[in-house]
């Protein structure tokens, strides 16, 4: 019995250092992806600012705006992210995660305001468009433009698949956006010069509407995060077939589940031998939490023991000692 609690021990002391050194990993991940986003947002915002000054496009205005707006988000999303990360106090048990979807609700209404404002100047240009100039030094800042958000991006997608971050992710769908735009912007330029200068006008307008698209998707997701969703279909049957995999499940009842944040919260009903020792019971149950959080690593998890089949007149044999 002794070496079987040991053993018990050790596999709970492994799994919890597992899960430790996921978190820790996946703050490390977060802090990297919200640093360079800024970064680059500041950097796009400062040489798209200098292209939109020289040739005076309006798609160009577009990219500039969106890029000041990336700038916001991304200040929003590292204050955000770092907020989430703290560790769950007296005051907020189940941690911090929700400062996420909170941010990612900020965002969508920035970016909302951003594709009103944009629709407005292209609708304004379209009426009436003003020449553009140095467009060949434009045509270049864009390019590199186009570099620096693919590189942010692709980091980006490795960080969310990591980490599932909602404001990560939010963050990268603009960024994402940004380089349809700029490669459609790239192609406005070249052909104002062949004298189709109501396309850049044009090309301003469709940025608007995708701009406004991806605000609401965000705000959608944000929302249903916020308002503790149930986790996907697949996945509550995924962790159902985890505890009925245990052989002393008999069934399992009651699944709730919810995300807040990166944390997976993870509540459900067991049952059990009506006539199983209360020791034994308590064991089963530590048993499928760990099964849980291997699968879940982070996850909150709060199981609840049922009898079942059990007969309330019939009292149970005497446990031996032995």
């Amino acid at each position: 019995m002794g070496e079987q609690s040991g053993n018990s021990i050790g596999l709970f002391e492994n799994v919890m250092n597992e899960v430790v050194g996921v978190t820790q990993r996946r703050n490390q991940l977060l802090r990297r992806a919200t640093t360079a986003s800024v970064s680059v947002a500041l950097l796009l915002l400062l040489i798209k600012a200098y292209a939109w000054w020289i040739s005076g496009s309006v798609s160009l205005l577009a990219s500039l705006v969106d890029s000041a707006i990336d700038t916001l988000v991304s200040l929003i999303n590292f204050m955000a992210v770092r907020y989430a990360l703290q560790p769950a106090d007296e005051e907020h048990r189940f941690g911090h995660g929700k400062a996420e979807s909170l941010a990612g609700l900020a965002q969508s209404v920035f970016i909302m305001l951003s594709a009103l404002f944009l629709l407005a100047q292209g609708v304004d240009h379209l009426l009436d468009p003003p020449p553009l100039q140095h467009l060949d030094s434009a045509i270049t800042v864009m390019i590199i433009s186009m570099l620096l958000t693919l590189c942010l991006v692709a980091y980006q997608r490795y960080v969310v698949a990591r980490t599932r971050s909602v404001a990560i992710k939010a963050d990268s769908l603009h960024y994402l956006s940004d380089l349809l735009t700029n490669a459609g912007i790239i192609v406005a330029l070249v052909l104002s010069v062949f004298g189709w200068t109501k396309l850049d006008a044009l090309l301003a307008i469709v940025i608007a509407l995708y701009i406004g698209y991806t605000a609401i998707r965000i705000w959608s997701e944000s929302i249903q995060l916020l308002l503790d969703r149930e986790l996907p279909l697949e996945e509550q049957r995924k962790i159902e077939n985890i505890a009925l995999e245990h052989a002393d499940v008999l069934g399992v009842h009651a699944l709730r589940t919810r995300q807040s944040g990166a944390t997976k919260i993870i509540q459900l009903h067991l049952e059990l031998d009506g006539y199983m020792p209360l020791w034994r019971a308590h064991k089963v149950c530590d048993d499928v939490d760990q099964c849980i959080k291997t699968a879940y690593p982070g996850a909150d998890v709060l199981i609840h023991q049922d009898p079942f089949r059990a007969d309330p007149d019939r009292l149970p044999e005497p446990i031996s000692e032995n």
